[in-house]
């Protein structure tokens, strides 16, 4: 073979050198993303008040609502009041034509004046021994049954009137001025709005919480209100009652939130969402993602004082966006593993990097306040 010229001898060794050292940084550079790829970081649990919010669909009623129904048959011959009116106690809302019932009152009123006349003759007649003592029982008897007649249709001619049994709104008004009205016949409804009822339900679970809740902290069960549009209701509730039997087919059982309505926004057949705001007091939290499912169960890696970490079951109590309020399994000096929990094995002795659990806290979303 004929020898190779310098200066392509020098080019090879120079384009050996270049591979070489690009194989070389090559190495590093995956050195250093498989050492940045296996990097663990630790923190602790976070003993805070945490407001725990549920949700639930509601129907909205007056704390009064009831069907105005005629009490007598006649014709309506007033109606003093406008749809959607409000109305205080006592106010006429209707009139049925009343000279039927005025004219009996009349009647009756004769007969009991004459049965009065009877009796005091009778009596007058008994002092003097005219009449036996039998006869005048008769004729008190006679004037007592007289009297009740009047009472009666005096009672009848009132019904006539038909006024507000308490302040409310009218709704809709189903007949108008000479209508022929039968007795019983719904004319409108009256609806008081002061106070609303707003029913929804409860699982049982919750309800279990709600109760120990109410028993001990009744000003820890804050309720709100969603409206249709998404707003919110200005004036919060409170849980008013709940019903005494559960639901056998939907296991939930209904609880009724009372809220003053002093504007009059919400109406009687509303819908809308209850939010209840229950406080926590030092619960303990960890973030979501320092924690791994293993067939329906929970862990975390607990790193102990000889960094050997443990892989150990824990019992969630509730569940919010980025966090875990934790039931059972973890103390607040515990040291968990935050991430790189897939680089561990149990038992194994790691390094780690330790972030202050404040820091991690205020690095989530949407943290409970």
């Amino acid at each position: 073979m004929g020898k190779v010229p310098m200066k392509r001898l020098l080019a090879r060794i120079g384009l050996l050198t270049i591979l070489s050292c690009s194989l070389s940084a090559c190495a590093k550079h995956d050195e250093e993303h498989h050492e940045e790829a296996h990097r663990i970081t630790a923190t602790t649990p976070v003993s805070r008040d945490v407001t725990i919010k549920q949700q639930y669909v509601c129907q909205i009623h007056s704390q009064r609502h009831i069907e105005v129904r005629a009490l007598e048959r006649g014709y309506l011959e007033q109606i003093p009041v406008k749809e959607g009116q409000a109305v205080k106690a006592g106010d006429v809302m209707f009139t049925v034509l009343p000279n039927v019932y005025q004219a009996k009152v009349d009647a009756e009123n004769a007969e009991a004046k004459l049965a009065q006349l009877e009796f005091d003759n009778t009596k007058r007649l008994a002092e003097k021994n005219g009449v036996s003592q039998n006869e005048v029982a008769l004729f008190q008897a006679k004037l007592l049954k007289a009297q009740a007649n009047a009472q009666m249709a005096a009672a009848e001619l009132n019904f006539t009137k038909i006024v507000a049994p308490f302040d409310g709104i009218i709704d809709r008004l189903h007949h108008q001025h000479g209508s022929l009205i039968e007795e019983g016949e719904m004319l409108t409804t009256l609806s008081d709005n002061s106070v609303m009822w707003v029913y929804f339900n409860v699982p049982e679970r919750r309800y279990l919480e709600y109760k120990a809740t109410l028993d001990k902290h009744q000003e820890d069960l804050v309720v709100e209100l969603m409206l249709a549009d998404h707003s919110k209701f200005r004036y919060a509730g409170k849980i008013g009652a709940i019903e005494a039997d559960f639901n056998n087919e939907t296991g939930n059982i209904a609880f009724r939130a009372d809220f003053p309505n002093p504007e009059g926004l919400l109406r009687h057949g509303q819908t809308g969402t209850v939010l209840i705001n229950r406080v926590l007091p030092n619960a303990v939290v960890i973030p979501q993602r320092a924690t791994f499912e293993i067939l329906d169960k929970r862990y975390v890696y607990v790193v102990d004082k000889d960094n050997v970490a443990h892989q150990r079951e824990i019992s969630i109590q509730n569940e919010l966006d980025d966090i875990f309020v934790i039931k059972d399994g973890l103390a607040v000096d515990d040291t968990i593993v935050l991430e790189g929990s897939r680089q561990i094995r149990d038992g194994e002795k790691v390094e780690y990097e330790e972030k202050a659990p404040t820091e991690v806290m205020a690095q989530l979303k949407n943290v409970a306040e």
